[in-house]
């Protein structure tokens, strides 16, 4: 009987539904909706917050803002799709506390010795773009509430209607929120939007611009864009930087290697470039091991739409904007002159698609 009644006992307790830790990520977003992907998001909706997963403590990721709509006026400058600053940010978490870190890539020592790189990156500023409060953490993970950073002016829109004579303009926090809508994550880059609007400052009249293309002027309410991208490993995909030449007409970085031999210039110049690689090394023009794609906006109206696609089909590079199947919706920058020597187009879910024919 004792033993029935023990084994009774084992499986009743083995049936209890596992109960999170107080203080776990598990306790913490209880309730929430979980959005999976690069960097996991948790939405709570009864205080409309949103709290970012991280893992990736250290690790170098690409992060991007962009405006997703545009007030309408081209002379102002702010437009649908301009793309804000591109950083190279990493996590470091100090105590209760994470740091989110963007090196000082003007100034660096290209070299296998640690000492000579470090002492560079020692005698050059950093920038801490941000900090976070830690909210809950389980064993290496950490939960932290981004809901300021991302509702706060990235693109510094206030200053730059302040800049083109304006008005002065204050961001509004309970005029903005998420855009639950546009925030979605996939296995190699998460994208946060959100809605932010601009309210006049008391004294301060709205300019002709916005009194032209704002409802009402004394509101200006956009849609912002937050993208965490992660970076390829170039160990693996074989990239290799080029130094600009004068002779070719190409978009470059510049920057210091301190690591230089003393009778060289520190300042060097890379091109920014695709990282296009013959299938066929052995041939003269070869189809690409990985094709650049670029995507057509929809909205584009006819004829527009039509003379867009044949002149990309006769220029030497493509635009991509990945359509809603594919896991990335990011837009690229590219500078690849005298790579393609062919174009077709075909149709993708009403996208139109340019994709590259062979390369040299």
């Amino acid at each position: 009987m004792l033993r029935a009644l023990l084994i009774a006992g084992y499986f009743a307790l083995t049936a209890l539904p596992v109960v999170a830790q107080p203080g776990s990520i598990e306790w913490r977003t209880e309730g929430m909706r979980r959005i999976e992907g690069y960097l996991p998001l948790y939405w709570d909706n009864d205080t409309g917050r949103l709290f970012v997963e991280i893992t990736r403590f250290e690790t170098e990721l690409l992060y991007q803002v962009s405006l997703a709509t545009g007030v309408g006026s081209s002379p102002l400058g702010l437009d649908r799709g301009r793309l804000g600053a591109t950083r190279v940010v990493h996590f470091e978490q100090v105590g209760p506390r994470v740091l989110m870190i963007e090196p000082n890539y003007r100034y660096r020592a290209i070299t296998t010795d640690a000492a000579e790189r470090r002492s560079v990156t020692d005698s050059f500023a950093q920038s801490v773009t941000w900090g976070f409060e830690v909210e809950a953490s389980s064993g290496p993970r950490v939960l932290v509430d981004a809901t300021e950073f991302f509702l706060r002016d990235a693109n510094y829109v206030a200053d730059w209607l302040r800049h083109h004579d304006q008005g002065r303009f204050s961001l509004m926090p309970t005029r903005s929120a998420i855009n639950l809508a546009r925030t979605r994550g996939f296995l190699e880059n998460t994208e946060v939007d959100v809605t932010i609007t601009f309210v006049a400052e008391s004294g301060s009249d709205p300019g002709s611009l916005l009194q032209q293309t704002t409802p009402s002027p004394r509101s200006v309410t956009l849609r912002q864009h937050h993208s965490f991208v992660e970076l390829p490993d170039p160990t693996e995909n074989g990239y290799r930087p080029r130094p600009v030449d004068p002779r070719v007409n190409t978009l470059g970085i510049t920057f210091h290697d301190y690591a230089t031999p003393i009778t060289e210039s520190v300042e060097r110049r890379w091109v920014i470039r695709h990282n296009l690689q013959k299938r066929d090394p052995t041939a003269r023009v070869s189809e690409p091991v990985e094709p650049i794609v670029y995507y057509l906006d929809p909205g584009v109206p006819e004829p527009i739409r039509s003379a867009l696609l044949d002149g990309a089909s006769l220029i030497t590079f493509q635009a991509i904007k990945v359509p809603k199947t594919v896991s990335k919706g990011i837009i690229i920058p590219t500078s690849a002159a005298g790579i393609y020597r062919g174009a077709k187009v075909i149709k993708l879910n009403d996208i139109e698609r340019i994709t590259p024919i062979e390369i040299t």
